[in-house]
């Protein structure tokens, strides 16, 4: 009973973390992922997390333990909204295009989120998760969060870091990236559309008897499907690269978190 009462203050706090992830990360905090298999897998990795720990460091049940366990949702939040924001790029990048071609006006319902969201946004959103998925990207996610408690045990120093400022200056600068990525991605078609746009202000002026406004959105429209077709295979290594940066943030996240100190073997 004693062996109990030790292991419930350790497990309470590593599902603590596992849940908190699961309900930001991309994917896996989807609305077509059922609540109760959601529930189940926190339990599962918690329970294999908490067997390879071990009861090595007592953890008492009083006052503090509501920090401890704020400590523990802070650190799952930052991971998977690290791992969120980067995948927004796709949606951001969609955007952009959307002005461009002249669909910002329409929208359609992201199935996996439940809200309105831009017509390319959305597909290259799914075209991106698709991929994510085929590469085995929420294995690697799953491995991200197990793998934190190397970087991260549960005696951290989450507040001191938060404190001094390191974690805010780190999700600034990737917010900027993704930002950046998000008008990379979009570029070419941007570029393209607002070549075509200042062709046709040419054209009017050449040419006042033409109606551009009947002309040009047929034009923007087949120009811009073309030239994401064309673009397809960059699109994809495009893909791989954001989903490398995504593992790349979040394991830089964990060695800001965890210090000057190295992970265990």
């Amino acid at each position: 009973m004693t062996l109990v009462f030790q292991a419930i203050p350790i497990f309470l706090l590593i599902f603590c973390r596992i849940t908190s992830f699961f309900v930001v990360v991309p994917i896996l905090s989807s609305r077509n992922v059922p609540m109760m298999f959601k529930i189940g897998l926190s339990v599962f990795i918690s329970f294999l997390i908490f067997a390879s720990m071990g009861l090595d460091k007592p953890i008492p049940m009083d006052g503090e333990y509501v920090l401890l366990i704020i400590r523990e949702m802070l650190i799952g939040v930052l991971l998977g909204f690290l791992a969120y924001i980067f995948f927004t790029v796709v949606q951001t990048a969609g955007s952009f295009m959307d002005m461009q071609i002249g669909f910002s006006m329409a929208s359609v319902i992201d199935p996996l989120t439940g809200v309105s969201s831009p017509m390319l946004g959305n597909l290259k959103y799914m075209i991106a998760v698709l991929l994510f998925l085929s590469f085995d990207g929420h294995h690697y996610l799953l491995r991200a969060i197990m793998d934190s408690y190397m970087w991260v045990p549960l005696d951290n120093q989450l507040f001191a870091r938060m404190y001094n400022g390191e974690i805010s200056d780190f999700l600034f600068h990737s917010l900027s990236k993704m930002f950046y990525l998000s008008f990379q991605l979009a570029a070419p078609i941007i570029a393209a559309l607002f070549l075509t746009d200042l062709g046709l202000g040419l054209l009017t002026r050449v040419a006042p008897q033409f109606n551009i406004f009947v002309i040009g959105a047929p034009l923007k429209m087949m120009l811009g499907f073309f030239l994401l077709i064309v673009l397809f295979p960059e699109l994809i290594s495009q893909f791989q690269y954001l989903f490398s940066t995504i593992f790349d943030n979040m394991e830089k996240l964990l060695q800001i978190i965890s210090g000057p100190q190295q992970p265990s073997p």
